[in-house]
């Protein structure tokens, strides 16, 4: 399949097919993961690992239970 990289803004984009979504799980407000690969000129895009989104979780339950303590140690 061939797709056109579109301007958006000063950026640019580029559309994925409904099927393709279909095809990687995706669907519209998820967040991708995206690599480069310069050598062979090429981009892969997969969905972001939900191990990623409990860590974020964790991270910000941590954060908001501990924030005083975390508070106090960032002024010394």
């Amino acid at each position: 399949m061939t797709q056109k990289v579109l301007k958006v803004g000063s950026s640019a984009a580029v559309t994925i097919p409904k099927k393709s979504l279909e095809e990687l799980g995706l669907k519209i407000g998820d967040r991708i993961t995206i690599e480069v690969d310069k050598r062979r000129k090429t981009v892969l895009i997969r969905p972001t690992s939900r191990v990623d989104k409990k860590l974020l979780d964790w991270t910000g339950k941590f954060i908001e239970r501990y924030r005083p303590a975390l508070e106090a140690l960032a002024k010394k």
